[in-house]
C-alpha cells in the first residue's frame, strides 16, 4: 500500500474517533440539565435481601430510602412513601400526614436487615408536591449488608412514573 494513502486512512480513523468521542462529551453534558417540577410520584427499587452463590443464597441486607429536597428556596411535601413486595402488595405505608421538608432538608426511612418481607423485588412509591416548581428532589435507596467480614453496598436511583386511574 502506498504509504501516503495508509497515513490518510488514519488521519480519518482519528477524525472520526474524535466525532464519536465529542458527541459522547455532549450527551453526557446534556444529562445535567436542571429539572423542575411541582410533583411527581417515583418508583424506587429496594432490596431486602439478594442472591449469592450458585445454590441461590440469601444475603440479607438493610434499606435506608433517602429524600432530599435540593431546592434552596422553596420547602417540598412528601405526601407518601408507600412500601410493597416483590409481588406489588402493599407493606406498610409510612406517611399518613404529608411531612414538609425546608430548603435542603432531607428525611430516611430505615428497614432493617432482618426485615425481609419486601424480597428482591421490593420498592417504596414516593410522592411528593410543592406549591411552586422547585428543583426536583433526589429520591434513592441505599442497600448495605455485612456477613463474615464480607460487606456490600450500592444504591438504587428513584425512577419518575406516570400514574393512571384505574
Amino acid at each position: 500500500m502506498v504509504p501516503c494513502l495508509q497515513y490518510n486512512r488514519i488521519i480519518v480513523k482519528g477524525f472520526l474517533l474524535m466525532v464519536l468521542l465529542l458527541s459522547l462529551c455532549h450527551t453526557a453534558f446534556a444529562s445535567t440539565e436542571y429539572r423542575f417540577s411541582r410533583g411527581q410520584t417515583l418508583y424506587v427499587p429496594v432490596y431486602s435481601n439478594i442472591f449469592s452463590a450458585p445454590k441461590k443464597i440469601p444475603f440479607n441486607l438493610a434499606a435506608i430510602l433517602s429524600i432530599r429536597n435540593t431546592d434552596m428556596w422553596n420547602s417540598i411535601s412528601i405526601i407518601a412513601a408507600d412500601y410493597h413486595d416483590s409481588r406489588g402488595k402493599l407493606i406498610r405505608k409510612y406517611y399518613r400526614q404529608p411531612v414538609t421538608l425546608a430548603p435542603l432538608e432531607s428525611t430516611e426511612i430505615f428497614i432493617p436487615e432482618e426485615d425481609t418481607a419486601g424480597g428482591t423485588g421490593a420498592n417504596f412509591i414516593v410522592r411528593w408536591n410543592s406549591r411552586k416548581e422547585v428543583n426536583v428532589p433526589i429520591v434513592e435507596s441505599v442497600m448495605i449488608g455485612m456477613k463474615s467480614g464480607q460487606g456490600i453496598s450500592f444504591v438504587g436511583p428513584g425512577q419518575e412514573i406516570r400514574e393512571s386511574s384505574r
